[in-house]
């Protein structure tokens, strides 16, 4: 049943896809970029030739030190200002929600995992892909960021070694791999939007949720939580720091930076919309649980009455035999 679903989910149109729902927003920039990063200090070229290794305290604070004198025409700045609603609207989504109270349930974070996987596989494959793109080369991580290897390794430890086989996913994260796909063929640089979204969110966020997690599903250990660790990452917030730095290195005309705020705000709608359609799959999954066991457990109950009849009048023979037996007896001495 959740395959019929996710097959006709697919058949509908897709606000994102055809380029309505959103409207683009409205941004007076007052510099390029470049000027913005001459005033900071910050130069493409040092990016392009310095290795991060985040666990070197000197290029961890001489890169971070550019991010105090961040200003509103910071590409990372002005993504977290036009997507503010929409990140409002992500937290406030059912399953976000279930992490926030700490009530997420097994079955829930299964299928949460499935779709991160899809999604971080088409992600992690086109930035490997343009990984030498100038607009994706500052903000190519992957020995920190990575996420793929965690996915699989706790799909593993919940689903056992056929996990491949067990996947599902809705149509909304379909949808999601596809638009993925699309701009890194088309528009390599819409790639920052995603990758900031998804990355920076999840290592904001990654050791709250792994210990809710845990809690609310009752593990015992950290298998399973692979996801939300950075053992690459010594001090999340400075290095978040430094990716944004990274980030507003990148050398974008003022129409691809629009291009890339329109983006930023899309990826939140389809992280939306992903959410959305994954409580939709699993409430599908619990109402066939419950017609399966419905189903189960009524021919069961059906054999269980004649069983008791059949009891019943096995008790009701010895009974009436001991009546007979003891009126026959009576009248015998009556007669007597």
């Amino acid at each position: 049943m959740c395959k019929d679903i996710c097959r006709r989910e697919e058949t509908e149109e897709d606000p994102i896809k055809e380029g309505r729902g959103l409207e683009a927003p409205q941004l007076t920039l007052k510099r390029t970029a470049r000027e913005a990063r001459e005033k900071s200090g910050i130069h493409f070229a040092d990016y392009q030739t310095t290795q991060l290794h985040p666990n070197s305290e000197t290029t961890m604070e001489t890169e971070t030190q550019t991010t105090e004198q961040m200003t509103n025409s910071d590409l990372s700045e002005q993504i977290k200002a036009v997507t503010k609603e929409s990140h409002v609207r992500a937290e406030n989504t059912e399953l976000m929600l279930s992490f926030q109270r700490g009530k997420v349930t097994m079955p829930q974070h299964k299928l949460f995992l499935c779709s991160l996987y899809e999604v971080y596989k088409v992600l992690e494959e086109e930035m490997d892909r343009n990984s030498q793109h100038p607009s994706v080369a500052p903000i190519y991580f992957p020995a920190e960021l990575a996420r793929l290897g965690t996915l699989e390794k706790d799909l593993e430890y919940f689903y056992g070694q056929d996990w491949r086989e067990k996947v599902v996913v809705p149509a909304a994260t379909r949808r999601y791999c596809h638009r993925l796909r699309q701009i890194g063929k088309e528009n390599p640089e819409f790639l920052v939007a995603h990758a900031y979204t998804r990355y920076l969110g999840d290592l904001s966020g990654g050791q709250v949720l792994g210990r809710i997690a845990q809690k609310s599903m009752g593990l015992k250990s950290s298998e399973g939580l692979s996801f939300f660790a950075f053992p690459g990452v010594s001090s999340p917030n400075r290095f978040k720091q430094l990716y944004r730095s990274r980030m507003n290195s990148v050398e974008l005309t003022e129409e691809e930076r629009s291009g890339v705020l329109e983006e930023a705000v899309r990826a939140f709608e389809l992280n939306i919309q992903v959410f959305d359609d994954l409580q939709k799959l699993l409430l599908s999954v619990h109402e066939d649980e419950r017609q399966t066991s419905s189903t189960h457990s009524t021919p069961a109950k059906m054999l269980q009455l004649p069983r008791a009849m059949v009891q019943s009048s096995a008790l009701l023979r010895t009974l009436m035999g001991l009546f007979v037996a003891l009126a026959t007896l009576s009248i015998g001495i009556y007669a007597f």
